[in-house]
């Protein structure tokens, strides 16, 4: 029978790499690798288990074990899911997305995000969102407009309020300044401000 390891702070395709090279150093062939979950074929050994732990460690990860917590990191690598994928959606709202991903009531889903991280599921959608505008402009590959459409703001103006609100900057500002950093997404859950 498989084995599920629930991983905290998996964001992207490198991490996907990272840790599947980490895992087959350890002896263990994942069968199936996600952002926040790794299927093992078997529950690895104790030995194993340490090393892993000691090897997430050193990498920025952690294995997570308790249900809440597995939640929580379901709601945030859907919510990136969703923020990647914003233009390619039709009319469906964060809500239903995140309740059909996994399989609970939103209001629940909410509630317990609120009660772990201290925001809103609805402020963490939107940081994420305007770190996502930061990624583009800086890219530098799309104007405002087409940055606007692509995260599913109604407007350059929507989205130039948005980014204002939560960073103190404009757009504009933010793309003539390049020392103005972006945050790590591991960060996102406090305050983002200017550095």
């Amino acid at each position: 029978m498989s084995y599920t390891l629930f991983i905290k702070n998996m964001v992207c395709s490198r991490c996907k790499m990272v840790l599947k090279a980490e895992l087959e150093k350890l002896g263990l062939q994942p069968l199936r690798i996600d952002l926040g979950e790794i299927e093992l074929p078997a529950e690895p050994s104790v030995g194993q288990s340490q090393a892993l732990d000691q090897a997430l460690q050193v990498l920025g990860f952690e294995r997570i074990d308790d249900r809440r917590s597995r939640i929580i990191e379901r709601i945030k690598t859907n919510i990136l899911t969703w923020v990647q994928s914003a233009g390619d959606r039709t009319n469906q709202n964060l809500s239903d997305y995140l309740a059909g991903a996994l399989h609970l009531e939103y209001s629940y889903l909410s509630k317990l995000f609120s009660e772990v991280e201290g925001i809103t599921v609805e402020q963490y959608y939107i940081r994420q969102r305007i770190e996502r505008a930061k990624e583009l402009i800086r890219y530098d590959e799309l104007s405002f407009s087409e940055i606007a459409d692509r995260l599913g703001y109604s407007s350059v103006a929507h989205l130039s309020n948005q980014f204002k609100k939560v960073t103190g900057l404009s757009p504009s500002f933010f793309k003539a300044n390049p020392q103005v950093k972006r945050k790590n997404l591991e960060d996102l859950g406090g305050l983002i401000l200017p550095e």
